[in-house]
Parts: C-alpha cells; sequence; structure tokens
C-alpha cells in the first residue's frame, strides 16, 4: 500500500534523535540517548490524537505496524482508540483475580493505616514469601482450606509466627475480595488452621538481661560514643528502639521526651504522642549526646542519618550476650514489679503498653505522668550508681 513501511529495521537502529515517518500516521519518536517511542497520529472525530503504541526497546518494527493497523481499524469502525484500549484495560484489571493481583489491591487499601506506608515491607512479606509463590496465580475464588493447608504445613511448627501471619493476612485479602464482589470462602483461613492444628512451635522471648545485673551492664557503657549513649538512654527510658534512634531534639522540654504518635507501635494515625519523663541521668546522658548531634538527631549514625537498629545489637553480641537491645523493656517491668510497689495501670503506661478493654481504655485518659517520673528516676539511680562518665 503506496505511504506504508518507509521505515527498515537498520533504519530504525540507526535513526539519529528527531521523528522519523513510517506511513500512514506511525511515527518513530528518538531522543538524543537513542531511546525512543512509537506514536500513531489519528484523526479521532475530527481531531487529530496521537497514541503511544510503547517503547522501541519493548516494540519492534513489526509490532508496532501490526499495532497501528489493529488501532486504525477501531478509529474506522467509529471508536476512540485511546478510550477503547482504556476500556480494554480497565476490563482486564478487573478480571484478574489471581490471589497475587487481590493481594496487590488489598495491600494498597491498607498503606495509609501502616507505619511507613509499609515501605519495610512487613506486612506483605509474609504473603509474598509464603503464599504467592505456589498461590499466586490461583483465582481467589478457587481458595480453600485444604491449598492453605498444603501450601503452610512445612512451615507450621518451624516458623509458627510467620505462619500465622501469613495466615492472617491472607484473611484480610479474602475479606477484600469479598468487598470488591468475588464470590470467596472466607472461612477458609480459619478452616486451615483447623487442619494445620496446634503449633508445637515454642514462643521465643526476647532475652533480657536480669533487672539485678543492669548496673553492671549500664557502668560499662563507658565511651562516649552514639552507641554507648543510645543504650544508656534505651535502659533509662525503657522505650523501644526506634523513637530512641528517631529522637530530636525538639522532642525534648524541660525533663519531659515527647515521642511523636508516629514513631509509637500501633496503627498508623492511630497512636498518640507519648511522654516520657526524663531522669537526672537521662538529662545527663542528653547532655553528653548533644556535641555528638547532627541535623537535629540526637543519636545520628557516624555519616549522618538514623542509626542503624542493629548498631545496639551488634555490640552486645560482641560481648557475647544473649540479651538484646528490646529485653531491656523487660528488665525494667520486672523491676517495676518486684522492687517497686507501682501499680499496673501505671507500670503498663511507663512502658507504653495498653491495658484494659476497650470501655477501660475510652474513659482512661490519665498517662500517670508523675508517678513515671518518680519510678524513673529511682530507676536511674539505681542503673547509674557506679557512673561516673
Amino acid at each position: 500500500m503506496a505511504g506504508l513501511h518507509k521505515l527498515t529495521a537498520i533504519a530504525v537502529k540507526s535513526a539519529g534523535p528527531g521523528k522519523h515517518n513510517d506511513g500512514h500516521g506511525l511515527w518513530l519518536v528518538k531522543r538524543v540517548d537513542n531511546r525512543g517511542q512509537w506514536v500513531l497520529r489519528l484523526a479521532i472525530f475530527g481531531r487529530r490524537r496521537e497514541m503511544g503504541l510503547g517503547s522501541l526497546a519493548d516494540v519492534s518494527l513489526k509490532q508496532a505496524r501490526d499495532s497501528a493497523a489493529h488501532w486504525r481499524g477501531i478509529a474506522k469502525s467509529g471508536k476512540d482508540p485511546i478510550q477503547e484500549r482504556t476500556r480494554l484495560s480497565l476490563e482486564a484489571r478487573y478480571s484478574d483475580t489471581s490471589l497475587r493481583t487481590i493481594a496487590i489491591e488489598a495491600f494498597e487499601a491498607r498503606k495509609a493505616e501502616l507505619k511507613g506506608d509499609g515501605k519495610a515491607g512487613r506486612w506483605f512479606s509474609p504473603l509474598e514469601l509464603h503464599l504467592l509463590p505456589k498461590l499466586g496465580d490461583t483465582p481467589v475464588g478457587l481458595i480453600h482450606q485444604n491449598i492453605i493447608k498444603d501450601v503452610l504445613a512445612p512451615i507450621w511448627h518451624v516458623k509458627a509466627d510467620v505462619a500465622q501471619k501469613a495466615l492472617n493476612r491472607l484473611s484480610i485479602v479474602l475479606r477484600y475480595a469479598a468487598a470488591k464482589g468475588i464470590d470467596v470462602d472466607l472461612q477458609a483461613t480459619a478452616k486451615a488452621k483447623e487442619l494445620l492444628g496446634r503449633s508445637r512451635h515454642k514462643i521465643q522471648h526476647i532475652p533480657s538481661i536480669p533487672w539485678m545485673e543492669i548496673p553492671d551492664f549500664y557502668v560499662s557503657l563507658q565511651e562516649l560514643t552514639v552507641t554507648h549513649l543510645a543504650l544508656r538512654m534505651l535502659i533509662l527510658t525503657g522505650a523501644r528502639s526506634l523513637p530512641i534512634r528517631m529522637m530530636r531534639v525538639e522532642h525534648i522540654a524541660d525533663d519531659t521526651w515527647t515521642i511523636p504518635g508516629e514513631l509509637m507501635k500501633g496503627p498508623k494515625g492511630k497512636t498518640e504522642d507519648f511522654r516520657i519523663p526524663l531522669s537526672v541521668e537521662a538529662v545527663r546522658v542528653i547532655n553528653l549526646t548533644l556535641p555528638l548531634s547532627r541535623n537535629g538527631l540526637l543519636f545520628a549514625a557516624a555519616r549522618g542519618g538514623t542509626l542503624s537498629d542493629a548498631t545496639m545489637s551488634r555490640l552486645m553480641e560482641r560481648r557475647g550476650l544473649d540479651a538484646r537491645p528490646h529485653g531491656f523493656r523487660s528488665s525494667l517491668r520486672m523491676w517495676l514489679a518486684e522492687a517497686t510497689d507501682a501499680t499496673h495501670e501505671v507500670a503498663e503506661m511507663t512502658l507504653s503498653h495498653s491495658f484494659g478493654n476497650s470501655v477501660t481504655r475510652a474513659y482512661q485518659r490519665s498517662d500517670f505522668l508523675d508517678q513515671r517520673r518518680e519510678l524513673l528516676e529511682r530507676w536511674g539511680r539505681f542503673v547509674a550508681n557506679s557512673t561516673t562518665a
């Protein structure tokens, strides 16, 4: 046909930057970096439109010509090719009910509730690692308890926590699918759990140092380094690692540290700021840390930025300790229970734990700041009784 197929494969490869016409509206647009894009120019309802047909890296000359011929035919039939392609894409999207597709959609729907929009991967990874490799292409409507049981059985007794998380995430995905109008068995995960049976796996609590031995460990943190000082603050406040590592100068007012809600454990957007009273020893540690702070971060890494989550753990590993930094929270909790007369509510609040049922929590508005201040002051004196630095 006259006016068609002006380009050759060799010409496409050697073409310089600019627009190169293959005929009947098909153009190759080449950039200076030798990358290119296929574009089809069409007259649609009296208006000239341009329709992208893909990149040169993904679409060959022959494929571009076949695609152009197809969409020219759609235009001749009286339809808008661009709108038609969008319609077909949406149909394909909504007709894909594979577990992988629905799981990704469910994850996207929950991102707003997750810390950091779930970028750490902790929400999606149990699905991605243990269910999607074998069930990803299976339509969610065909997911039943026997399939789930077969997939999770190998890890049910050896990686119980991960397996349970995978099962919980799958339950959420199935509920999402049901909300989309897909016919699924919402009881499939509960039935699978019955088939899998009671896990033989024993929960391993994070090892901790007995509270009576904390002063000896604390006094060993004599170096004026970020790691030593961060561990001191971890011990003194009973806070989790993340708030310590993200602790900023502006979070401290006088002798109180206010942790922003987004750094607290709990659903994103539903966790309130939490105040921690600072003991005399904690204030002293902060003053020692200030010269090492960078860009407002008290415990900044050597090259700037946030201190790694593993840094403090590695120090304890090098000393041959089984205990880990998170275990200091247990040490403090045991001290509160065995060496003080702190009430259960005050002790739990000291570690920012929730307590009671939803009704109790709704009416319990006090954070017991004054009571916690007295207790953490006593704790600070106890752990630092031999400190000289």
